[in-house]
């Protein structure tokens, strides 16, 4: 029996639908970043006042999180997005409301809440859009995210310069996710039925996801500690002027978006298991030449090679996680985000005091140690079931006919 052009048209308008969202998300986080100095300001915070509200939300990210996989299983991550995401922009302006750090506290408690829960649901939209793509294409949508997540820094650095307060900077970009949220998730795919036993707490277990999620731990320690580190140490550890220093992590983010934009085809050509590979490899070694150089040119280009080489794991590891049992992707999923944001908020913790008791370059050693481990564990992508692996065109990398 032949499909109808409808029904061939139905995976690239779910692809899409998925995209938009995944830039959302980019968009919504990206503004917020970019206009914490206002909230702070406002508020008249002090640095450990501002870090408890901040503290407020990566806590409600992991709740968010952890509810995420089990509604998504019960109830389809389709019926799910469009709610969430419009919860997400709608308590992105929260904060600005606040007039003290207890109710921002809570504010960023119930918005991190909400970006958890949108996180679960799109990674676990995105893997069920690329079993009906029969290609791999998760490193695309993770792509768009970033994407997403500079316009967003963008939007909110060019409100600040023009002096537009964080209250109308949050308010249009939640009206821009109430106009949008409902065209994507119009066009996402027919929700499944759900087997009951996803459902059931006694379902069994997920063997082997815990592991993988201690991969995406490993991986986003590494981008904690560009986001947190890669300036100060170029500005303290080697010397660089200031504008200079900013350069590390921007050849970090650039590099990531790049590698995520042909992630999709390398994985084709390559498979998970030597993407990942490949990809520990070249981050450890970029970092690692990088740091005992120790010169700003280096530390510059060490750290986009970081970048590049850290780009496709993550996508590869929720696409492997989501995959192994389509009955509870969610749950999977949300275990493998879980410990990858604890790796986010952890990791630059723990280099930093590290770099108190040797000295940060030392402390930076850590990514790529942790970089090699996962270039070493590679193999845990693979696929444990004859029903795991890809299909054919999927490893050619065809789009669905």
């Amino acid at each position: 029996m032949t499909s109808s052009p409808h029904d061939r048209a139905r995976p690239h308008r779910a692809r899409l639908s998925v995209c938009l969202l995944f830039g959302l998300y980019g968009v919504i986080l990206g503004t917020w970043t970019a206009r914490i100095p206002a909230i702070k300001q406002g508020l008249a915070l002090t640095d450990g006042a501002l870090s408890l509200g901040l503290l407020a939300f990566a806590a409600g990210a992991i709740l968010g999180m952890q509810a995420a996989g089990r509604l998504v299983d019960r109830y389809g991550a389709g019926r799910l997005l469009l709610p969430v995401v419009l919860a997400d922009g709608l308590l992105l302006a929260s904060p600005a409301f606040a007039p003290n750090l207890t109710v921002l506290a809570g504010c960023l408690l119930a918005f991190g809440t909400a970006h958890g829960l949108l996180n679960i649901t799109m990674n676990t939209a995105a893997v069920e859009v690329q079993r009906a793509w029969q290609a791999p294409i998760m490193s695309s949508f993770h792509a768009v995210y970033s994407i997403g997540g500079f316009l967003g820094a963008a939007v909110g650095g060019l409100c600040a310069y023009a002096g537009l307060s964080a209250t109308a900077t949050f308010l249009a970009v939640a009206a821009l996710v109430a106009v949008t949220a409902p065209v994507a998730a119009r066009w996402r795919l027919a929700p499944t039925a759900v087997p009951a036993a996803a459902t059931e707490p006694g379902a069994g277990g997920l063997p082997g996801v815990t592991f993988l999620g201690v991969l995406v731990f490993c991986c986003l320690v590494g981008e904690g500690a560009a986001a947190d580190w890669s300036s100060v140490y170029l500005r303290d550890s080697l010397g660089s002027t200031p504008g200079f220093a900013a350069a590390a992590y921007a050849a970090f983010s650039i590099m990531m978006m790049a590698g995520r934009l042909v992630g999709d085809r390398l994985t084709a050509a390559l498979g998970p298991v030597r993407l990942v590979r490949y990809s520990g490899v070249l981050a450890a070694l970029g970092l690692g030449t990088a740091l005992l150089i120790g010169h700003p040119v280096a530390g510059v280009a060490g750290f986009g090679l970081l970048g590049a080489g850290l780009a496709c794991i993550a996508p590869q590891v929720f696409s492997a996680a989501g995959s192994q049992d389509p009955a509870r992707a969610g749950q999977a999923i949300a275990r493998v985000a879980s410990l990858g944001f604890l790796g986010f908020v952890v990791g630059p913790l723990v280099i930093g005091a590290l770099a108190e008791v040797v000295d940060l370059p030392a402390a930076l050693a850590i990514p790529a140690v942790l970089s090699l481990f996962v270039a070493a564990a590679a193999t845990a992508l693979r696929p444990r079931t004859k029903e795991g692996h890809l299909p054919i065109a999927m490893r050619r990398g065809r789009a669905p006919s």
